[in-house]
């Protein structure tokens, strides 16, 4: 089942619980000079802002919670901390291209590796890495 990485209440395409933590991250990389990118394709600084939501169709029975609020909070700052006052162009010395995008599906594929070996979570993950408060970038996925 895909769902949508937005609000939208009362909608059929969303699970019914969600429970949802933020970060926030700053990083350095650069576009490795590709003209696409114009002026931000040099070596420039961002700060993030990293919303997760968990979704899952029931409660953890005996804990009436999607997930413990307290353990996503701690992975997903361990997650972020491999980023966190870094140069991505280091991180990811291999030339990648360290797009909003890119690192939304980053920082998902690690959240969902934790959630699953630490906290048996099954249901969606949906980061959402907010650039500024004009313009964000998403990845979900299940777990």
């Amino acid at each position: 089942m895909k769902i949508a990485c937005v609000i939208q209440y009362g909608s059929a395409n969303r699970l019914p619980y969600t429970l949802g933590v933020r970060d926030s991250i700053m990083i350095a990389h650069s576009f490795h000079g590709n003209p696409a990118f114009g002026p931000a394709g040099g070596m420039h600084g961002a700060t993030y802002t990293c919303d997760v939501e968990f979704s899952s169709a029931e409660l953890v029975k005996d804990a009436n919670w999607v997930i413990d609020i307290g353990k996503a909070s701690d992975i997903l700052s361990t997650v972020l901390s491999k980023y966190n006052l870094k140069n991505l162009d280091e991180v990811f010395p291999n030339g990648e291209l360290t797009t909003t995008e890119f690192m939304a599906k980053k920082i998902h594929e690690g959240i969902a590796k934790r959630v699953k070996e630490e906290c048996k979570f099954e249901g969606e993950i949906c980061v959402k890495l907010w650039e500024s408060h004009k313009a964000w970038a998403s990845y979900e996925g299940s777990v």
